[in-house]
């Protein structure tokens, strides 16, 4: 009786940590030179993102600091290598301020373009209307 209550708590506990376990953990440090073209700009930040692909789940948590003036949006754009540009793929809303915390659950195809790299995430300002600081997302 005791092996099968403490198989059934074992089992419980791992059920209950596995979701955070399998999340695969991705990064971007945003700064100017990683624009195309490159701006001078001293803003810089960085993106903590979290990803489920069983739930097909991202979230993340950006910050910035020093842009020439509010930000006015960010985006995570994609399918696109670095150096590259590309379309909005998947909105940061709340982003005119640090830092922007949220999530989002992405198609197929979107979930497949992360994992092979091609996203990357753009912080705009009304003086870079097209992005002030970018950075490739990478695991």
């Amino acid at each position: 009786m005791r092996k099968a209550m403490y198989a059934t708590l074992a089992f419980a506990a791992a059920v209950a940590f596995a979701g955070p376990a399998f999340a695969e953990k991705f990064k971007a440090t945003l700064d100017g030179k990683s624009e195309v073209p490159p701006i001078a700009s001293k803003g810089a930040g960085t993106a903590d993102i979290d990803y489920d692909p069983a739930t097909k789940k991202l979230s993340w948590k950006l910050t910035y600091s020093g842009l020439s003036g509010p930000a006015t949006a960010a985006h995570f754009h994609g399918p696109a290598e670095s150096g590259k540009n590309a379309g909005v793929a998947v909105a940061i809303p709340n982003a005119t301020s640090s830092p922007a915390e949220g999530s989002a659950t992405l198609t197929a195809a979107q979930a497949a373009d992360l994992e092979a790299g091609k996203y990357y995430v753009n912080v705009h300002t009304k003086d870079n209307p097209g992005g002030e600081i970018r950075g490739q997302v990478t695991k």
